[in-house]
């Protein structure tokens, strides 16, 4: 898959895709409706499949004090899309110029003229523009206007449910410590990736050394414990117990993932590593010394071992 950074000057291989344009935050269920449609369009044109999308995150600059909100990294959301069979990227800076531009300029010096799309497939809900003014709609008529097709994307959701797959929908699921729920609306667990970063080694003391990671600009989860699996750089998938949170016990700490790898004994500092969340043990909890904080730690162990590996 090809990444492009601009719409502007492109050379004619980088243009007259079928896209689909939107955030894309998570790419769950619903948003790979939206893809499935300019799939259909590329084959039948005989396009390339493209994704629009933007960096940073619009609600990043129109919210800049808003709490931490991604679902994914850049690299995660590549392989996500890669996956899904797009070809072209055009992850296009969402600078003042963009943001300025309404929504009819949107369509005709980006996605038109820009771009030279010959296909843009969006969702029900959709709005695009300076405030936000252009809709599924608005997007028909110009499609019409300057030659592109569109086509549009009913909400998905399950069948008999009132609520459809959003990104909000997967955050709020995971800050009531519902990952099974985010999941689900995902197609696939959530995942923290980051660099190991060394810690205080603390849990090394204990007998339950952990690969700490930072969490960045994701969403917070619910704090509390959680039964994982985790992706190291060589592929290997390995079961765990992690912490998402910010140690009470032994003196707070910047919220963090921390996670214990089972039966594995390899230093990981620097390397990047994925961890899924599978399953919420606990609420993070303060306790009276380390004594009891190792049986509760044994015991969260225990649990999340029977949860991932039911031989055990």
């Amino acid at each position: 898959m090809r990444i492009v950074r601009s719409w502007k000057g492109l050379e004619a291989v980088d243009r007259g895709a079928a896209v689909a344009l939107g955030n894309f935050d998570g790419v769950h269920r619903g948003h790979q409706h939206v893809i499935a449609l300019a799939a259909k369009a590329a084959g039948e044109l005989k396009a390339p499949l493209g994704v629009v999308s933007f960096d940073p995150h619009p609600r990043r600059i129109f919210q800049p004090d808003a709490p931490a909100f991604r679902l994914m990294k850049a690299c995660q959301q590549e392989r996500a899309l890669a996956a899904l069979g797009v070809d072209v990227l055009y992850l296009l800076p969402f600078d003042a110029e963009l943001a300025n531009l309404t929504d009819r300029a949107f369509a005709e010096e980006v996605l038109h003229r820009g771009l030279g799309v010959r296909h843009v497939a969006v969702g029900f809900d959709i709005s695009f523009g300076k405030n936000r003014t252009g809709s599924p709609e608005t997007m028909a008529a110009y499609g019409r206007e300057m030659g592109f097709g569109v086509s549009i994307a009913a909400a998905a959701g399950d069948a008999g449910q009132d609520e459809k797959y959003s990104s909000t929908g997967v955050r709020d699921a995971l800050r009531e410590g519902r990952p099974e729920l985010a999941a689900h609306i995902l197609g696939r667990p959530f995942a923290i990736e980051g660099v190991v970063a060394e810690g205080r080694q603390l849990g090394r003391t204990l007998g339950f050394p952990t690969a700490n990671v930072e969490l960045d600009d994701y969403v917070r989860p619910r704090l509390g414990i959680y039964a994982t699996r985790t992706r190291l750089p060589d592929g290997r998938e390995i079961p765990g117990v992690a912490s998402v949170g910010v140690n009470p016990t032994v003196g707070e700490v910047e919220a963090r993932l921390e996670v214990f790898l089972f039966d594995f004994h390899e230093d990981l500092y620097g390397q990047t590593i994925e961890t899924d969340l599978v399953a919420f043990l606990r609420p993070e909890l303060k306790f009276d010394g380390l004594e009891p904080l190792m049986v509760q730690m044994k015991q969260d162990e225990a649990r999340a071992r029977q949860l991932l590996l039911p031989d055990f």
